[in-house]
């Protein structure tokens, strides 16, 4: 299935791109870290299992058990703080 994935803030920064399209067998947003974790250095340092990153399927937080559909979009972004 085909996945869109954006990163933002600091991920996007890190990573050096806002979004890709992706292909991907991952059934989960867990299997489909798992698979960015392997897809480069800058993946792996930014989506780390020790760092607090947030994540979202259709635009609605989500947590690593959230199912993944063909044409879901998957944002991955760095907690919020305010001021």
């Amino acid at each position: 299935m085909k996945v869109n994935v954006k990163y933002f803030a600091s991920i996007r920064e890190a990573i050096g791109q806002g979004s890709e399209l992706r292909e991907t067998y991952a059934l989960t947003l867990a299997n489909l870290r798992d698979e960015l974790l392997a897809a480069s250095p800058a993946h792996a340092a930014s989506l780390a299992r020790g760092r607090s990153v947030r994540m979202a399927v259709d635009q609605v937080m989500s947590d690593e058990t959230a199912v993944l559909n063909d044409g879901c979009e998957v944002a991955f972004f760095p907690p919020v703080t305010g001021g």
